[in-house]
């Protein structure tokens, strides 16, 4: 009884909503535009063939050939007059939000209103996921005004710009945790909520090679039972970079049945990322010290931590001998997953870190593995 009580209030509250977003808004629609096209500013915008997102595509095969249909020029214009599917396009940080906002009453029809801004903003938000419920955080929030108080009549196309903004972070769309940056356009009116409309800007930021970037090289193994030594030839990568590297085997006295190679995505979010990303990289060391004061360890009961693998293949099939050398080669282009750079704390808020993961199992199916990080940063918009 109490379901179907709590599901009729749910709908009468739907019912409502609608009343005043949809049959309250006087017919008036909101479109904004953004200028600009990747034709016009090759350096600043790039079309992207699907929206960002968490998830692994479950066939590289099926997204190389939606990239193949999506690359046809069955493309909707650019010029505001959309009668297709709406291009997706990513901007470089250093370009400047601008754009036209068109307002449209039907015909015989006038809407009063109190103003009409139009707001940019940029923000992370935790609202979703584990930490739903929780405020989000506006890194950017900007506000002109359209409009002066007045009414609305017929067809109206405004221009508006937000130069000169510093956009510190990527657009990221993660499991618990998202960076947007987007313009929202908004209609005052007097005793009823005002009538808005949102616009995303996804945003990208190309970066440098870091100016230290040396090889990996590690020794593991299991006393009197195995020990390898692994080496990949540098710890930063750009996004459509290729990971080399070499497997030998020094010692082989199990069984070994197969290896395999995976990519790992970790996404940490919460308030105190920071204190949490410098323990675990300081953890493991014991001795004197004492732990965490309690301050730090409720911020850490905050922390959540998300695991995903984004691609696992095997590398070796049976037993190796002693002296074998495996070679390694992943092209990180192939992972069917929207990379994205290593963000270290952002705003401590959230971090995403990348590992490689060598596993080997044996002919009992017990696992050995060994994980270690690597640093992604985009060189190109894309």
């Amino acid at each position: 009884e109490r379901s179907i009580e709590h599901l009729e209030r749910r709908r009468r509250h739907v019912e409502i909503m609608a009343f005043f977003g949809g049959l309250g808004t006087g017919g008036l629609q909101i479109k904004i535009h953004l200028t600009g096209t990747p034709e016009t500013n090759p350096s600043d915008i790039f079309h992207l063939r699907h929206r960002p997102s968490w998830k692994v595509r479950k066939n590289v095969f099926t997204a190389l050939k939606s990239h193949a249909i999506s690359s046809a020029p069955a493309l909707s214009p650019s010029n505001g007059n959309v009668s297709g599917p709406q291009r997706i396009m990513v901007y470089s940080c250093n370009h400047e939000t601008e754009g036209e906002v068109t307002l449209t009453m039907p015909n015989g029809k006038k809407l009063d209103h109190l103003g009409i801004q139009v707001k940019f903003f940029g923000r992370i938000d935790m609202e979703a996921g584990a930490h739903e419920g929780r405020p989000h955080y506006d890194f950017i929030s900007l506000s002109k005004e359209l409009l002066p108080p007045g009414s609305l009549f017929d067809t109206r196309t405004i221009p508006f710009n937000f130069r000169g903004v510093e956009k510190i972070h990527e657009s990221y769309h993660g499991r618990n945790v998202s960076v947007k940056y987007f313009v929202r356009v908004e209609v005052l009116r007097q005793w009823l909520p005002p009538i808005t409309q949102e616009h995303e800007v996804l945003v990208q930021i190309p970066g440098v090679e870091p100016s230290v970037n040396e090889p990996i090289k590690m020794e593991v193994g299991i006393e009197d039972c195995l020990h390898i030594e692994f080496e990949y030839e540098k710890r930063c990568y750009h996004l459509r970079d290729v990971i080399c590297g070499k497997i030998n085997f020094l010692l082989v006295r199990i069984k070994i049945k197969h290896m395999e190679l995976a990519v790992i995505r970790r996404e940490t979010s919460g308030e105190g990322v920071a204190l949490s990303a410098a323990m675990s990289t300081a953890g493991g060391g014991g001795g004197a010290g004492g732990g965490p004061t309690t301050g730090a360890k409720s911020d850490m009961q905050n922390i959540v931590t998300e695991t995903q693998t984004l691609l696992k293949y095997e590398i070796m099939d049976g037993a190796p001998v002693k002296g074998e050398l495996i070679p390694v080669r992943l092209y990180l282009r192939g992972i069917p997953a929207d990379m994205t750079p290593t963000y270290h704390a952002e705003n401590n808020r959230f971090a995403v870190r990348y590992f490689l993961n060598l596993v080997l199992v044996d002919e009992e199916d017990r696992r050995y593995f060994k994980q270690q990080e690597i640093i992604l940063w985009r060189k190109e918009l894309g």
